[in-house]
């Protein structure tokens, strides 16, 4: 007996020691945005950049950490139909492999997108990329294909003009897979091990582009997984796709719902901020605040204090119970990436390039240092091993103490 329950134990405390340090996901751990024991450096220069590497084609995807291997996804050619999933090493930014798949679905997006606009997942033993074709390739760490699925063969009608761009997240056994768009609209979640879909829900026929949350309310609870749409928010069981409870109050398609402190902040009517339900019951609205409403950028919950920026530029501090602003701070915007945020400090990145470090106090925000990368980027960075991972087109950096 003692032998069998290591062997199912033994694995589990793996994965809770690999996920402290990693960044498995879009958003982080708990889809979040906060590292809670990382320390990246809090004044930056250019003497900060460990290393960079350099990438090929396009790319919007935001990097995730895995122990000592950085993912990223890219594509190239005309119609940017070849797929591309790097991998390189943390420390070094030396490339180990490179995968190159076709893609089976359409790949027309908008100018400022790309096919490779979707954050990679990982579960800790494999690597989920999905791309704007609704193709979902799965590898193992070392680059091997263990299942590729080609959504549009089933759902050819699964797409939008401007290209798809929600992120996938991993739940226990289950990848959800949002396919949000103006006609066959669904969200499947897939068995990590094969691909082959657990369950498969309808979606607002409507194009999305927000990526789903998790929301634990307390450690015993099961885990819920909310999905965004123009209609409000969804919290569905990832076992089964079943539907927990629902806000019908409509919300935004491009920034995200946040959790944080159990109270979940919403894109809806400027900020919502939602008290969860229980059970079958609603949610409970605590506050709405126009003055809170972000823009591309999803919020961010961070020292019992609400984030956001707006289109211009301008970060404001809002207070967690009541939404009344505390401070705002004008940076140097636009920005498409969100805040993410360690060790007392905001970090953001803005479409031309520059990342700004804000340390953040009861009264004020600061601006404690600049990197200027000089290159667009519109992905949200990682936090993992004390550093900063952040990726353009042309490049892949790691912003480290000196």
């Amino acid at each position: 007996m003692k032998n069998e329950f290591l062997k199912l134990v033994l694995p589990l405390i793996a994965v809770c020691l690999c996920c402290g340090a990693d960044w498995p996901q879009f958003r982080g751990p708990l889809t979040n945005n906060v590292a809670t024991s990382e320390t990246p450096p809090s004044k930056v220069d250019q003497e900060n950049i460990a290393w960079s590497a350099d990438l090929e084609g396009r790319g919007a995807s935001g990097p995730i950490v895995v122990g000592d291997k950085v993912f990223i996804t890219s594509t190239t050619g005309f119609k940017q139909d070849q797929l591309h999933v790097h991998c390189f090493d943390v420390n070094t930014g030396k490339r180990l492999w490179e995968r190159q798949f076709w893609a089976t679905g359409r790949t027309q997006c908008h100018n400022k997108m790309s096919v490779a606009t979707s954050t990679p997942a990982s579960d800790g033993e494999r690597v989920f990329a999905t791309f704007s074709s609704n193709d979902v390739i799965c590898l193992d760490l070392d680059g091997n294909l263990l299942w590729i699925r080609g959504l549009s063969h089933d759902f050819p009608n699964a797409s939008n003009s401007l290209g798809m761009a929600s992120s996938p997240i991993v739940v226990g056994e289950t990848l959800i897979v949002p396919v949000e768009n103006d006609d066959d609209s669904f969200t499947t979640g897939l068995d990590v091990k094969t691909g082959i879909a657990r369950w498969k829900i309808k979606r607002p026929r409507v194009a999305n582009w927000t990526s789903p949350a998790i929301l634990k309310s307390t450690p015993e609870a099961e885990a819920l997984v909310l999905l965004q749409s123009s209609e409000g928010v969804d919290a569905i069981y990832p076992e089964t796709g079943e539907t927990a409870w629902q806000y019908e109050q409509g919300a935004g398609r491009i920034p995200s719902t946040t959790v944080g402190e159990n109270i979940l902040f919403v894109p809806s009517n400027g900020l919502t901020a939602l008290a969860p339900g229980t059970s079958s019951d609603p949610p409970k609205v605590l506050w709405k605040e126009q003055k809170l409403s972000p823009a591309t950028a999803s919020p961010l919950v961070y020292q019992k204090k609400v984030f956001t920026v707006n289109r211009a530029g301008v970060l404001s501090c809002g207070n967690l119970q009541t939404g009344e602003i505390v401070w705002r701070l004008r940076l140097k915007g636009p920005f498409s990436a969100t805040p993410i945020a360690a060790a007392n400090h905001l970090y953001l990145i803005s479409e031309k390039g520059l990342l700004q470090v804000v340390q953040l106090s009861e009264e004020k925000g600061d601006v404690t240092g600049e990197i200027d990368l000089k290159e667009t980027i519109l992905a949200t960075p990682a936090i993992s091993n004390n550093s900063l991972f952040i990726r353009s087109d042309k490049h892949l950096w790691k912003i480290s103490s000196k």
